[in-house]
């Protein structure tokens, strides 16, 4: 199983987006939090910053939706040509119909669980999908501490999704960094969300680099 870290730009310097991705040119995909001071209290980016974001990023964009009315919102993000796109399981009254839909517009279709939302109900659909995201914060924020009480939920998922056979990414989101990537992993996460613990050091490339190497020692 390769650990794919995608570092999140909320932590980054808005005034040099260009550069601030150029720092993490080694990453696997930049991680994009879309924020709509509805379904979560902040307010991030929007289409047009995605855009530009897409047309400058040297690595694909992995959108992660925390916007209310999802059906409706999300395929921009995929027809704007982003990679991968999330949203949340209680944004969207219809995931499976969207998750068609993104994947017909070229993108990966991912689903993303607040801490206190299930996976149960969601076990049968999972062929449906490209990727879940378990949120190990209260989305909305950067900077959150990690809450261990989600690491059953995604051991939960990962052992659902070998169960079924499927061949889907486990992306963990909130407060991952050097001291809690390797319970993740060990928990059955692949895809790791960064934030503070790239762009906090002073070289992203070797904290992007240092997160690998500690996932990969405890990747089962």
């Amino acid at each position: 199983m390769a650990i794919e870290i995608n570092p999140s730009i909320l932590s980054s310097d808005f005034s040099d987006l260009r550069g601030e991705l150029e720092k993490i040119s080694t990453a696997d995909m930049a991680h994009i939090d879309v924020m709509d001071n509805h379904f979560v209290p902040n307010l991030t980016f929007g289409p047009p910053v995605v855009e530009r974001i897409q047309a400058i990023s040297p690595i694909p964009l992995d959108a992660h939706l925390m916007i209310a009315e999802a059906d409706r919102h999300a395929p921009i993000y995929a027809e704007l040509g982003c990679a991968s796109v999330t949203f949340h399981a209680e944004a969207a009254a219809a995931p499976v119909r969207l998750a068609r839909e993104l994947r017909k517009l070229g993108a990966k279709a991912s689903l993303a669980l607040k801490p206190a939302t299930p996976i149960e109900p969601f076990i049968d659909l999972l062929g449906e999908f490209d990727q879940i995201l378990i949120m190990t914060v209260e989305p909305g924020f950067g900077g959150q501490k990690f809450l261990d009480v989600c690491l059953p939920k995604i051991r939960r998922t990962r052992e659902a999704i070998s169960a079924a056979g499927l061949e889907i990414k486990l992306q963990v989101d909130g407060g991952v960094s050097t001291s809690t990537v390797e319970r993740v992993v060990d928990a059955g996460a692949d895809v790791l969300v960064a934030g503070s613990a790239v762009y906090g050091p002073e070289d992203a490339a070797a904290a992007i680099s240092g997160l690998r190497e500690l996932a990969a020692s405890h990747v089962h």
